[in-house]
């Protein structure tokens, strides 16, 4: 792939910028698997920086399995467009089906928990992911579970 061909794969697998893409692949020395390592690195120290925002907005995403287990999930963006946005709604879901599945004691447990769709991720990784492509603070704030 060309150097062009590769900033434009980090920036639609990452939701990273532009030049963001073309300094990770450089300090990457090209490799594509590192520059997406730089990316998500960098995202986390983004994340960092933006946790003492106020988050104001969000949703509340309810789950239900088979009508014996049911979750409700508070999770909270700083605007409404972010919480309006389709990957902000589809990590709602996937958190709620998460805590459905895995039964976390509180919010700590859940974010250190490795994904139920691709364990090589944590909780906390695909939420820092998202904030580093949305630029908005996000957080669990809490969340029941209920098992007949």
């Amino acid at each position: 792939m060309t150097d062009k061909q590769n900033i434009v794969t980090l920036r639609e697998e990452t939701g990273a910028g532009v030049l963001d893409c073309k300094n990770a692949l450089e300090e990457a020395g090209g490799d594509l698997d590192n520059a997406r390592k730089i990316i998500a690195k960098k995202g986390y120290s983004k994340a960092q920086k933006k946790s003492e925002r106020a988050t104001d907005a969000g949703v509340l995403e309810t789950y239900s399995h088979n009508g014996r287990i049911a979750v409700m999930l508070d999770l909270r963006c700083e605007t409404d467009f972010v919480a309006k946005n389709k990957e902000f709604r589809e990590l709602a879901h996937n958190i709620a089906m998460q805590i459905a599945s895995m039964n976390p004691e509180n919010v700590d447990e859940l974010m250190d928990q490795p994904f139920i769709k691709d364990d090589s991720v944590t909780v906390r990784d695909m939420l820092t992911a998202l904030i580093a492509k949305t630029g908005e603070n996000m957080k669990v704030e809490r969340f029941c579970r209920y098992e007949l």
